[in-house]
């Protein structure tokens, strides 16, 4: 029987099911029976509970889902055969008027849109470029140095400058009131570092052990805390202790202290060009593959279904919840987000994901095995014990997934890339590890 399908709106299209009751009705009665062996009621023994009490009882529920799975083989029979790509879930509602014997139900439902791309050779992209140097190595080598400093204390008369790791007691008072969080005794931090607002640490900047200090401070308007943003609090500090910092040699011992395995200096400094190479490779990679989305968007033409955009809001909500959650924020899980917050990046997404998609079935840009072999390996290649990671990947079906994601999304990139006109377009190092990625 040819299926009728009546189109709503752009993407929104109409079925109407009907059911015969009988085999509803003997399916409802065949399921109480098989309920009846072996449900238990108070005054009845197993297997001996009446049908009509067992009917009264669980009669209502059984036929709801004998219901629910009639119409839902019914309406993939019926999208099967009109050959309709359904978007999220129908909306079915009973319909008056079925003929004697029989049940009818509107299913409306979105379809799946049509995606046009056009000419991509009409498209202009940037594509970054950028390559690790040797004050890229010295940096890096700066920064380990950094985190293996030891401390020993100073002379009673040294000044507290820059690098030193001092001990202090402070107390922070707005209109002579302290604030929560702006008193603490025997606080330490490190001058310089940015752990504390850069006025309080100019105020102990010079300080000697013993000295005491009150001076003014200017919270930010966009501070953190904001309950003292925006306010000027009267700050006292006490300098307790004074450690200068000592930065280890670079030499073999640091090398070996780093698990070179060849510990020399220039095993050292070919380890960092490594590492430091892989994670250019990748941050390159972001930035041409969301320059090659773009481009890809803006020569797409497709209509959006709204039960996708909704999923993926609800999917980007749940997620913020978890991350506020994560940050030990009371009720997240309750915490209201409107859905508009996210509308823009969920349609978005849904866009590129549809325009990705038609692009990977029209081009055969599917991840092959060999690829997702070599991305996991070039994953491992930063751990001590590539091998446990591989088999990390390996062992779960969603870390698989998500890599090939990931393959198939560099496979389009490339294919953009390959039909675009391109700028070459050269970063620093700096620009590049500084940069904001999308």
């Amino acid at each position: 029987m040819a299926v009728t399908v009546e189109t709503l709106e752009k993407l929104e299209r109409k079925i109407t099911l009907t059911l015969p009751m009988a085999p509803i009705q003997n399916e409802v009665s065949a399921r109480l029976k098989k309920l009846a062996r072996t449900v238990k009621m108070d005054g009845f023994r197993p297997g001996k509970v009446p049908m009509n009490v067992v009917a009264q009882r669980y009669g209502y529920s059984v036929h709801f889902e004998v219901m629910n799975d009639k119409l839902g083989e019914a309406f993939a029979g019926a999208a099967n055969e009109a050959k309709l790509r359904v978007a999220g879930q129908p909306n079915i509602t009973e319909k008056a008027g079925a003929p004697e014997g029989e049940v009818s139900f509107d299913a409306v439902f979105e379809v799946f849109p049509d995606v046009k791309i056009a000419d991509l050779s009409a498209a202009q992209v940037d594509r970054f470029t950028a390559s690790v140097t040797d004050e890229a190595i010295d940096k890096t080598l700066g920064i380990l140095r950094k985190q293996r400093r030891t401390f020993s204390q100073r002379s009673m008369d040294a000044a507290a400058q820059n690098g030193d790791r001092v001990v202090v007691d402070f107390e922070g008072k707005i209109d002579g009131e302290t604030f929560p969080g702006g008193k603490a005794d025997d606080f330490q931090m490190i001058v310089g570092d940015g752990q504390m607002l850069k006025e309080f640490e100019a105020a102990v900047s010079g300080m000697k052990l013993g000295e005491s200090k009150t001076f003014q401070l200017a919270f930010p308007v966009d501070y953190h805390g904001k309950d003292v943003a925006g306010k000027t609090a009267d700050f006292m500090v006490t300098v307790k202790k004074i450690e200068s910092a000592h930065l280890p040699e670079i030499n073999e011992a640091l090398a070996k202290s780093l698990g070179i395995t060849d510990p020399s200096v220039d095993s050292l400094r070919a380890d960092i060009r490594k590492n430091l190479e892989r994670e250019v490779k990748f941050r390159l990679m972001t930035r041409n593959k969301q320059a090659a989305m773009d481009a890809l968007l803006a020569k797409s033409e497709l209509d959006l279904p709204k039960a996708i955009v909704q999923s993926e809001i609800e999917r980007l909500i749940e997620g913020a919840r978890a991350e506020l959650k994560q940050r030990g924020v009371k009720d997240a899980d309750k915490a209201p987000i409107p859905d508009d917050i996210f509308k823009d990046q969920a349609q978005r997404r849904v866009r590129l994901g549809l325009a990705v998609s038609e692009l990977v079935q029209a081009n055969q840009l599917q991840a092959k095995p060999e690829q997702v072999k070599s991305h996991i390996d070039e994953l491992a290649a930063s751990y001590e014990k590539p091998a446990d990671v591989v088999r990390w990947y390996y062992g779960d079906s969603k870390r698989m997934a998500d890599v090939e994601s990931i393959v198939v999304e560099n496979n389009v990139t490339e294919y953009i890339l390959g039909k675009v006109q391109i700028s070459e377009k050269t970063l620093t190092f700096d620009e590049l590890m500084g940069a904001n990625q999308p």
